[in-house]
C-alpha cells in the first residue's frame, strides 16, 4: 500500500487529471473516489474503506485495480516516443531508396542516438547494417561492420542469458521440490553459465546483461547457496552494491520498459534479502508492494525469479505477528484474476497449500480439503513422494480436526505406507505429526493432550529443509484445541 500512496503523490497534475477522467469516463468511481483520497486526503485504510463502504476484500481488489490503471497509464507514456522511435526503424529501406545518401546517413545517425537513450539493441543491428551498406565504399564501413558485429553477438548473448534465467527457475522449482545435491549442482552450474555469458561481455557494459545476471546472482545466494558472512570476500560482490547499481540503471534507463516491470521482481529480491537476514523492519518497507503484485508475480515473471517462494514468506510473516487468520479474506482480492498454470507442477503446489494452509487458519475446513483434494485429482505427485507425502498429512490434519474417522483413518494408512517405503529416518517430522494426530484422534484416552505436548517439543526440535507445510502451522495451545 505504501508505494501505491507514495506513486499517487508523485503524480504530476497532468498524469492524476487524466487517470482520474478514465476512471471516471469508464464508470469506475470507487476506484476514481480511492485515487482522490490517496491524492489529496491523508487517511488510513480504515476510513478509506468506511468513505468507499467496502469491506477488506473489496478494497484490495480497489487498490490493485488502480495500481494497475497507474502502471497502464505510466507505461503508455514510455511507450508512445518508443513505439513512434520503432516505426521509423521499420521505415529505413524507405528512407534509404528515396532519400539522397546524406540524408540517410543524418537520419540513421540521429536515429542510433535515440536507439541508444532506449538500449533497443536488435534495432540497433538494423541500423549499423544499414549504415554499414552505405559506407561500403568508405573508410567508415570497417567501424560500422564492427558496431554490427557487436550487437548482433550481444543480442545473441542477451536470448542466451534470457533462456538460461527461464531455465534456471524452472529448475529451481524442481529443487525446492527435492532439495537433492544433484538439482543443486545443475542449478549452480547454471548459474556459473550465466556470470561466464555476461563476463564475456563485459567491456560492453552492459547494463542489461547485468541486471539478469543479478535476478539470478542474489536468489542463488539467497536460497540455494547461502553465502553466510562471506560477502566481505573480495571475489563476491555485496548484494546491497548490487541493489544500488540496479536501481542505478533503472533510473539512466527509465524509458526501457522491460526495466519498468522488473522493479517489482528486485523489490520481491529486495524483501527476501531482508527476511533472510532477519531484518524485519526493513523488510517490511517492500511487502505490501509485492503483496499488491503477487498474482501479477506469479502469472507473468516466472522466466525471471521463483514467486511462489513468497508465499512461503508471506505465511512465515504472518505467523510470526500472530495475524494469520487475515490472509484469507485478503486472498479473495489478491487472486481474484490468478489463473494457476497446472503445467508448472511446483506452482501449483505450492499456490494450492497456501490457500489450503490460509482456509485452515480461518477454520474453513471443508475448503481447505477442497483445495487439496481437486489438487490431487488434477496432478500426479508420483515424481515427488515427499511433496506428495506432506499434502496427504496437511489433508490429514484437515480430516482430524473435522472428526471425519473413516476417511482420517484410510489417509493415515496411506501415508504410514509411503513413510515405511520412504524410510522412517528421511522424514521424521511427518513421522512425529501423524503421531500427534492419531493421539488426537483416540477419544477415550485421558491423557491426549499431555502426549500431543510430548510429540510436539520434539517436533520443534527436528529440522526439515525441504518442501515443509507443517512449519507454517503454529504449534501451540490454539492447535492443539483444534485437534482435540
Amino acid at each position: 500500500m505504501a508505494k501505491l500512496k507514495n506513486i499517487i503523490k508523485q503524480l504530476s497534475n497532468d498524469d492524476y487529471e487524466q487517470i482520474y477522467k478514465s476512471l471516471a469516463d469508464s464508470n469506475a468511481e470507487k476506484s476514481a473516489d480511492l485515487l482522490r483520497y490517496m491524492h489529496q486526503e491523508q487517511l488510513s485504510d480504515a476510513k478509506v474503506m468506511e468513505k468507499l463502504k467496502v469491506n477488506t476484500n473489496a478494497y484490495y481488489t480497489l487498490r490493485s485495480r488502480l495500481n494497475q490503471k497507474i502502471e497502464e497509464h505510466l507505461l503508455a507514456q514510455i511507450e508512445s516516443p518508443r513505439t513512434d522511435l520503432l516505426r521509423k526503424v521499420a521505415n529505413i529501406n524507405e528512407i534509404v531508396f528515396t532519400k539522397k545518401r546524406t540524408i540517410a546517413i543524418t537520419t540513421l545517425k540521429t536515429l542510433e542516438k535515440q536507439l541508444l537513450d532506449y538500449d533497443l539493441s536488435n534495432e540497433l543491428m538494423i541500423v549499423y547494417k544499414t549504415l554499414k551498406k552505405l559506407h561500403v565504399t568508405s573508410p567508415e564501413y570497417f567501424n560500422y561492420s564492427q558496431l554490427y558485429n557487436k550487437h548482433v553477438a550481444y543480442t545473441l548473448a542477451v536470448d542466451e542469458v534470457e533462456s538460461l534465467l527461464a531455465d534456471y527457475f524452472k529448475k529451481y522449482g524442481v529443487y525446492s521440490f527435492s532439495d537433492d545435491d544433484t538439482d543443486k549442482m545443475k542449478l549452480s552450474l547454471l548459474m556459473k553459465e550465466v556470470h561466464n555469458k555476461c563476463k564475456m561481455h563485459a567491456s560492453d557494459h552492459s547494463h542489461r546483461l547485468y541486471i539478469y545476471q543479478s535476478c539470478v546472482n542474489i536468489f542463488h545466494r539467497l536460497f540455494v547457496e547461502p553465502d553466510d558472512e562471506t560477502l566481505s570476500e573480495d571475489s563476491v560482490e555485496p548484494i546491497e552494491d548490487i541493489f544500488a547499481k540496479v536501481d542505478g540503471y533503472f533510473q539512466e534507463y527509465e524509458k526501457d520498459t522491460i526495466y519498468f516491470h522488473l522493479n517489482i521482481v528486485f523489490q520481491f529480491l529486495r524483501l527476501e534479502y531482508y527476511n533472510h537476514y532477519k531484518l524485519y523492519r526493513k523488510a517490511e518497507k517492500y511487502f505490501d508492494d509485492v503483496n499488491d503484485s503477487i498474482g501479477s508475480l506469479l502469472s507473468c515473471y516466472n522466466f525471471y525469479t521463483y514467486p511462489s517462494r513468497f508465499l512461503f514468506t508471506k505465511l512465515e510473516r504472518h505467523n510470526r505477528l500472530g495475524t494469520q487468520h487475515e490472509m484469507y479474506e485478503e486472498n479473495k482480492g489478491l487472486f481474484l484474476e490468478f489463473e494457476p498454470d497446472r503445467q508448472n507442477i511446483p506452482q501449483y503446489v505450492t499456490y494450492v497449500a497456501y490457500r489450503a494452509l490460509c482456509c485452515f487458519y480461518a477454520e474453513k475446513y471443508d475448503e481447505a480439503v477442497r483445495w487439496i483434494n481437486n489438487l490431487l485429482n488434477d496432478i500426479s505427485l508420483k515424481k515427488y513422494p515427499y511433496v506428495h507425502l506432506e499434502i496427504k498429512l496437511l489433508l490429514a490434519i484437515q480430516y482430524c480436526i473435522l472428526k471425519d474417522s473413516d476417511l482420517f483413518s484410510q489417509l493415515m494408512n496411506s501415508i504410514q505406507r509411503q513413510i515405511r517405503l520412504l524410510g522412517k529416518e528421511t522424514c521424521i517430522h511427518v513421522v512425529l505429526f501423524s503421531k500427534i494426530l492419531k493421539t488426537a484422534n483416540q477419544t477415550n484416552r485421558a491423557d491426549r493432550e499431555t502426549k500431543i505436548r510430548g510429540f510436539m517439543d520434539k517436533l520443534k526440535k527436528t529440522y526439515w529443509t525441504g518442501f515443509c507445510l507443517t512449519k507454517y502451522i503454529k504449534l501451540d495451545d490454539d492447535f492443539i484445541k483444534r485437534v482435540l
